[in-house]
């Protein structure tokens, strides 16, 4: 009896970047509903995500916009609610603060307002984080304010494989998803299946090391950082359990409690600034579940709340750091 060889599928290297890219690219191929609107989109892009879109699809679905916020995000809506699927692109999360009214009392609120009968299918895609020397006004992770608004899915990824996937799920969505591309891991490279790219579900975390010492919550561009720190954890005979979130909402609360059960210690750790983040929903989330009784830990770890300095020293100063993250979850096991 001869056993049956399973070929393993063939996958490329790749960038964080140009798996959006791709992602992108095939979705307009595949549906001529989906078109992308923004700032210099039609030269490529600020990270030249839309590399090749305007030569292969045309002025009339890469269409680049003026420097009005409230009027790309605006137009992407209106759209959408005459059928077609926008890509509104806003170049750098910060300058969604001009178009906040469109996107949280529009675009968010009008699906439930009409009863369903309206959809804004819409991907706002907006390059977050920080980002070598770009300052106060263009390095800010605001992710929290938007889980907290009803209405919006949240999406977060932090590997090449998420990135493309998440977005082929994002595009095909009929609710409007909030994109938040993580910009500082653009140039990160990984390896993805080759050919179509298949839609990642939301809400599903993704497991990248297990362990049974603690459980270390995480997402988007602090990840790698995560990993690097659970390495030099169990060289310290630490063995930590980490999970990638990869959308905030909705997000895996089932595998965060069945993690911490097995752990009992929590520690969640974002790039964005620790007071007022989603950390803090997840922790509080973890002990209304499980009770007080069955954790022994449950912790934070982000961001000062201060402004980004231009400096890269003081710009390291406030970076959540491997070593950061190392300390804290020894301090959580041992402390």
């Amino acid at each position: 009896m001869t056993s049956k060889i399973t070929a393993k599928p063939a996958t490329i290297e790749t960038t964080l970047n140009e798996a959006g890219r791709l992602a992108a690219l095939q979705e307009m191929r595949r549906d001529p509903r989906v078109w992308v609107l923004g700032e210099d989109v039609a030269r490529g892009g600020l990270w030249g995500q839309y590399k090749g879109f305007l030569e292969e699809f045309g002025p009339e679905r890469v269409v680049s916009t003026p420097i009005s916020e409230s009027t790309i995000m605006g137009a992407g809506l209106g759209a959408a609610l005459v059928g077609t699927r926008p890509i509104i692109e806003m170049r750098i999360f910060d300058f969604v603060m001009c178009a906040m009214d469109e996107l949280v009392n529009q675009i968010a609120k009008i699906r439930y307002m009409f009863g369903g009968q309206a959809r804004p299918a819409v991907v706002v895609r907006m390059p977050h984080g920080m980002w070598r020397n770009s300052a106060a006004q263009h390095s800010q992770m605001l992710e929290s304010w938007f889980v907290h608004l009803p209405g919006v899915i949240v999406v977060a990824p932090s590997s090449v494989e998420d990135e493309a996937g998440l977005l082929v799920s994002a595009i095909r969505s009929d609710d409007p998803v909030l994109f938040f591309d993580p910009k500082d891991l653009w140039p990160a490279t990984g390896t993805m299946t080759a050919g179509e790219i298949a839609p990642i579900p939301f809400g599903r975390a993704r497991t990248l090391r297990e362990g049974r010492d603690l459980t270390i919550v995480t997402w988007s561009a602090i990840v790698p950082k995560v990993i690097e720190a659970g390495v030099t954890l169990a060289q310290s005979g630490v063995d930590a359990e980490i999970l990638d979130l990869r959308t905030l909402w909705p997000w895996d609360e089932a595998a965060v409690l069945a993690s911490v059960r097995k752990t009992k210690r929590l520690l969640v750790v974002h790039e964005a600034v620790e007071v007022g983040g989603f950390g803090a929903e997840i922790v509080a989330r973890v002990i209304d579940q499980l009770g007080p009784a069955n954790i022994l830990v449950a912790k934070r770890l982000g961001a000062p709340r201060l402004p980004i300095p231009f400096s890269p020293a003081l710009e390291n100063q406030i970076r959540v750091t491997t070593d950061k993250i190392v300390a804290a979850a020894k301090a959580a096991v041992m402390g």
